[in-house]
């Protein structure tokens, strides 16, 4: 028995029907996600930056919401576009965000649980609800939008995450693109790919100036394996079933492996100047959601 991706059968009824959602002005999961950014906003104590710092960072072109007085005219009269001048101060300020997609996301062990999917994306939501609400700019990571502020943007990558869900088929590692140094990433999902593949991509990631914030998403049986007797475990990525006479004969090396798992992401967060922090779905979202945030505004000086 190990920690790979599946391993413990799934028991969701099937996926949540988004049509009704994804047409709503505010998605269901965006709801509740400003419900949990407010309650962990109210108590935190706002504080403002020292400046903004001047040093040029690069040119890119104007777009929806910035505002005309942003325009660097003596570089777009070079070309047929408008250009903004951007500074290191601002790249830094950019956060990119991922959401693990795959089919083990949508694993639950009760049906009183949310899935873990469901989860991973209030917390994500919550957590741009409050960065935006501090003027910060976001992106997806896996998508060459470029960061952007305001409610609009909330909403836009709201849909998009939500949209996804009704295929889930990633492979559940982080990708890694060409992004601005000084900027942020956070990561959140569960991280039961096979380690090197997760560790490698954080690597990358950290050794381009990159700061990372992760958070891996479990289920509460992820955590405590409690099954018993004759069990039959079905893959959730193509990997079949496995049936076994004495599930808690399992249990000893399965948690050795998920141990040896987090334990080498708190290393390499530690190593690295990163954050990684574990939230249980059986356990409320507004404590994971305090330590993401108070991480990212402690490095960017929010």
């Amino acid at each position: 028995m190990n920690a790979s991706r599946g391993s413990i059968a799934s028991q969701t009824p099937g996926y949540r029907q988004l049509g009704e959602a994804l047409a709503a002005p505010l998605p269901p999961l965006l709801v509740a996600a400003d419900r949990v950014a407010t309650t962990v906003a109210q108590g935190v104590h706002g504080r403002r930056r020292v400046g903004q710092g001047e040093s040029f960072w690069q040119f890119r072109p104007y777009g929806y919401g910035d505002a005309r007085q942003q325009i660097d005219w003596r570089r777009s009269a070079r070309s047929d576009r408008l250009y903004i001048r951007e500074t290191e101060w601002e790249a830094a300020q950019s956060v990119w965000f991922w959401l693990d997609q795959s089919a083990s996301m949508n694993y639950r062990s009760d049906s009183a649980l949310p899935e873990k999917w469901e989860r991973a994306t209030v917390l994500n939501l919550a957590l741009m609800s409050l960065l935006v609400r501090g003027s910060e700019r976001i992106a997806l990571l896996d998508r060459p939008d470029r960061p952007a502020s305001g409610r609009a943007t909330l909403n836009r990558i709201a849909s998009i995450v939500t949209e996804r869900q009704t295929r889930a088929n990633d492979n559940g590692i982080p990708p890694t693109p060409e992004l601005p140094r000084f900027g942020s990433v956070v990561l959140i999902g569960d991280f039961l790919a096979p380690p090197e593949t997760i560790l490698q991509a954080a690597r990358t990631l950290a050794a381009r100036g990159i700061r990372g914030f992760m958070l891996q998403v479990l289920d509460p049986a992820e955590v405590e394996m409690p099954f018993q007797g004759r069990r039959r475990f079905l893959g959730m990525e193509d990997e079949g079933e496995l049936l076994v006479s004495r599930a808690e004969g399992l249990r000893l090396g399965y948690l050795k492996r998920l141990a040896e798992l987090q334990d080498e992401l708190s290393t390499f967060a530690r190593r690295t100047d990163w954050y990684f922090a574990v939230h249980n779905t059986d356990g409320p979202a507004q404590p994971a959601l305090l330590g993401l945030y108070t991480a990212i505004a402690d490095h960017l000086d929010l």
